[in-house]
Parts: structure tokens; sequence; C-alpha cells
């Protein structure tokens, strides 16, 4: 690459820079509706007095925490509102390595790269451990390599990029082991409405002080750009964590707050089901056009990537700008996500012109 800007962004900027039509299939920026009362909340805010305008109250607005609190079945106090997931998950990260003895930081591979990232970021040691086949995490393979020197271990589920879903008895054992180690467990769960296994089991429910959870209403509610995100802590993390967030953003954002309350008060659950029921049509139809192109292919539990290997074409960063350029469909280099599926390329389905991206492929590998 030419800059340091994440992979993610040179390949949309070389797709914008493309001299034909192409499918962005890189980013997971959702494309369909918000709920409609996040909207309305949007609109309501833009008249309240200017008082609303200025700082909200640093853990985040009293009312959009009670609401994520009731929810998560959580006391209030351990739940903090971060500016999106990401840094939910950054705070988690980096005040579990203070508190903790260690300065390893157990991933999966393959990764969602910014895990990766932030541990290299906080100076943190990496160890990778593969998952099977399908995407699935064997936590006995956690436990062979965690040790004295473990501070965390992070996953991600509904799992961005394999679509696997941890069940509870793989997160409990998860949390069993960060408690055996003196570590910590961050349960990234911002898929957590995209689960199509109905196997899906929040970590914040086992009560351990040696669990994190973050999470967000970005993809959720398909609003990345509001960056409402939010962390659920142990109360030994809680004062750190506030202390970063504070001198970090002061604040989260008190449009997004406000808005992100509305719609957990008033957004119904067919609004998510429907969302499911949309996603898992597009799967499908990616699919049966994977199988027809004769690829292998990692059919997701959860979230919306497809991870998918073509003979002969291995998930390089210059066979995903080839494809840019020759089949006119953009997706992520496996090579992003750790040495497991170098040889694979990730799709993400947050796109209505999916079905033509499968059409696409199917015609250039057929």
């Amino acid at each position: 690459m030419d800059d340091d800007r994440p992979l993610f962004f040179h390949l949309m900027a070389y797709a914008d820079d493309a001299d034909r039509d192409v499918i962005d299939m890189v980013s997971g920026d959702p494309d369909w509706e918000p709920p409609a009362a996040l909207r309305e909340g949007i609109r309501e805010f833009a008249d309240a007095p200017v008082a609303a305008y200025q700082y909200p109250p640093s853990a985040g607005d009293t009312e959009l925490r009670e609401l994520l609190a009731d929810r998560h079945e959580v006391p209030v106090e351990r739940l903090l509102v971060t500016n999106g997931g990401g840094e939910a998950n950054h705070l988690a990260m980096a005040c579990g390595l203070d508190a903790h003895s260690g300065n390893e930081v157990i991933l999966t591979d393959p990764v969602y790269p910014y895990y990766a990232d932030r541990a290299e970021l906080l100076d943190a040691d990496v160890t990778y451990v593969p998952v099977a086949e399908d995407g699935t995490l064997d936590p006995a393979s956690v436990r062979r390599v965690a040790s004295d020197e473990t501070a965390l271990i992070v996953a991600c589920s509904p799992n961005n990029p394999t679509g696997a879903v941890y069940g509870e008895s793989v997160k409990r054992e998860l949390a069993d082991i960060a408690e055996a180690n003196d570590a910590l467990y961050v349960s990234d769960e911002v898929y957590e409405e995209f689960d199509f296994s109905g196997r899906f089991h929040s970590a914040v429910g086992f009560d351990s002080p040696n669990v994190a959870v973050t999470n967000s209403v970005s993809k959720a509610m398909a609003t990345t750009g509001l960056r409402v995100g939010y962390a659920i802590l142990p109360d030994r993390l809680l004062d750190p964590a506030r202390t970063r967030h504070m001198l970090t953003n002061v604040a989260v954002t008190a449009p997004g707050q406000y808005a992100a309350a509305k719609a957990l008060r008033e957004t119904p659950d067919s609004y998510y089901a429907e969302t499911r029921a949309m996603l898992e049509s597009r799967i499908e139809t990616f699919c049966d056009a994977l199988d027809a192109a004769g690829a292998e292919y990692i059919r997701p539990r959860g979230a919306f990537y497809v991870l998918a290997r073509f003979d002969g074409f291995p998930g390089t960063l210059a066979n995903a700008k080839r494809l840019i350029d020759e089949a006119g469909v953009a997706g992520m280099p496996g090579e992003a996500f750790g040495t497991a599926r170098e040889e694979w390329l990730r799709f993400a389905l947050v796109t209505p012109r999916a079905d033509a991206a499968a059409d696409r492929l199917t015609d250039y590998f057929a």
C-alpha cells in the first residue's frame, strides 16, 4: 500500500477510482433503513433548547444508560456509553491490559484486524488461535495457550469475518479460562441482532469479574455514523475506563444518544426480524452463486459476511484489486484477517446489489 490507512479504506478508494461500475462489498456499513423512531429522534433533537446541545454526562445520557442496562439486566453503574463500539472495545482492551500482570492478547485467526491493530497500539504481545473450518472456536485451543502471561482474550460473536456464532458453553469456558489465568475476556457483541442460528448468548450473563462486553447500536440500527456504543465492565475497570473516556472524548454526541434512546424505546422486534430475514435471503442467493462458481465458502450463522475461496485465485491485495478491475466486485483480501484464511476473500452483504455481485462472480469464475 502507498499509505497508512486501514486496508478497507484503501480498497474502497481504489474501487471509487476504477474505470467501471464496482459493487462495494468491502465495508460493513448497513444499507437498509434505520428504525423510524431513530430518524424521528434526530428531528426532535433539532428543536431542543440550547442547553441540550452542551456536554452530556461523560458516562452517557442517563436515560440511554438505563435503557441499555435494563436490556442487558446489569446495574446501570457498570455501563459506559462510548464513541461507537470501537471505543468501547479499545477501552476494555487498554484497561484490561493495565489491570492484569500479563501482556499477551489471545485472538482468533482469522480475526477482525482492528483487534490486532489495537493490541499493537497498546504494545501487547499477540497469540493467535486458529478456528475450525466452519469458523467455530474450540475453547480447548485457547486453554492450551493461555498462561500467566495472558492479559486479554478477545473474541467476537457473531463473528467478523467467519459468521460463526458462539453459544453459551463456548463463552462460559472462555470466561473460565480468563478467571483461571488472571485475564480479561472481552466479548465483542456488536452483531448480536444478526444471529440466524438461535445460539447467540451474551457473556454479560455470567456476572464474572473477568468479563467485559462491548456493543453498539451501529450495526443493529444501521447507523454506523451515529457513533453510539457502550461497554459493560467489571467494577474494577469502571474508574479507569471512565477516566480514559473522559480525557479522550469527554462525552458522546448528545443528538446521537437522544435518538438511540428513542429508538430503543419504540422500535418493535419486527424491525430486527425483518432485517435478519432480508440478510438470510441475500446469503442464500450469494452462496448459490458461489456454488455455481465452484468456490469453497463458509455459510455464516450470524453477522453479514461471507468468506470464500476460489481455486487458483488466492485472497491477496493484488487479486482483490484484480476482482475490482475485471469483475466489478470489491471484496476484502483474506490476508487482512490473519494467516488462517489468507487464500480467501471476504464479502460484506450490506448492499442492495448483492444479487448482482453474485451474478458477476459466477460469470467471472465459472
